[in-house]
């Protein structure tokens, strides 16, 4: 008899990753507080995240992941569009010849580890809530989003309380853009393929100097800390993102030059312009 437990079958539940659990959730606790008591400007944040609340009502934008096919994009045709950069897109810079409007990122061991280039950009920024110490706080360009740790992914409609992962830092992105108001999203750079085969979730350093994962082969250079994705994870809190954006009147198209992402419908990235 198979019976599950949130997102998780009981035959994934093996005793490191329970362990493993148990212990993201006491160290979240301080951050958690401090969050829901309206400490350390929480409260401060919470109003500064307010104002984005339908900023772009019936508009749309672009959310930039960071696959091999961005390179094969001309994000020249974006330079005037809104658009979502994520986690190391910022060395992209040069050949764009402009910066996104918004800036995403949550994943620890990317703002560990390359906070000091993330603190640089001056559009407004989406951190993870628990890593706030890294940057400065009160310019109104760094807003922090808190993660929900929860056994269900769910799509939050309100990014002033925890927002759902959803095993990617797109999904929160398409939470941040639903919450502004846009009516259409595309996304590109979303290949949904990694070569590096693993465990899911598991913290790895770096063998290999190239990165083929992304659109730089410096993106997550030899020696640095990087986790393999859970597509299958990705793909359940995408198709949660899917029907919800459906149910509201609202799109979500992939134009990703080749993506083998399963679940959004597919446009061409010419087509749009």
């Amino acid at each position: 008899m198979m019976f599950n437990v949130g997102r998780f079958s009981w035959r994934e539940l093996t005793l490191t990753r329970v362990m493993n659990g148990i212990g993201r959730r006491l160290r979240d606790i301080p951050h958690s507080t401090k969050w829901f008591f309206g400490l350390d400007g929480a409260d401060d944040n919470r109003k500064q995240l307010k104002a984005f609340r339908d900023r772009h009502k019936g508009e749309r934008c672009f959310i930039l992941a960071n696959g091999p096919s961005l390179k094969e994009v001309d994000l020249l045709l974006l330079k005037d569009e809104f658009t979502f950069g994520m986690n190391r897109i910022y060395l992209h810079f040069s050949e764009m010849s402009y910066q996104p409007t918004y800036y995403v990122a949550i994943n620890e061991l990317v703002l560990e580890q390359f906070y000091m280039d993330i603190q640089t950009l001056s559009m407004p920024k989406f951190i993870n809530w628990n890593k706030r110490d890294l940057f400065k706080r009160g310019n109104g360009e760094t807003l922090f989003l808190k993660m929900e740790l929860g056994l269900r992914d769910d799509f939050n409609f309100e990014i002033t309380r925890p927002v759902s992962t959803g095993g990617t830092v797109t999904f929160v992105a398409l939470q941040i853009a639903f919450y502004m108001g846009f009516k259409q999203v595309f996304l590109i750079g979303l290949d949904h393929s990694f070569n590096e085969k693993g465990i899911p979730n598991k913290i790895e350093v770096r063998s290999s100097q190239d990165d083929k994962n992304h659109f730089r082969p410096d993106y997550f250079p030899k020696g640095t800390l990087w986790q393999l994705p859970d597509l299958q994870r990705s793909e359940l809190s995408y198709m949660i993102a899917k029907d919800t954006y459906e149910k509201t009147g609202r799109s979500i198209l992939d134009a990703t030059i080749g993506g083998k992402c399963p679940v959004f419908k597919r446009v061409a990235f010419e087509s749009l312009f």
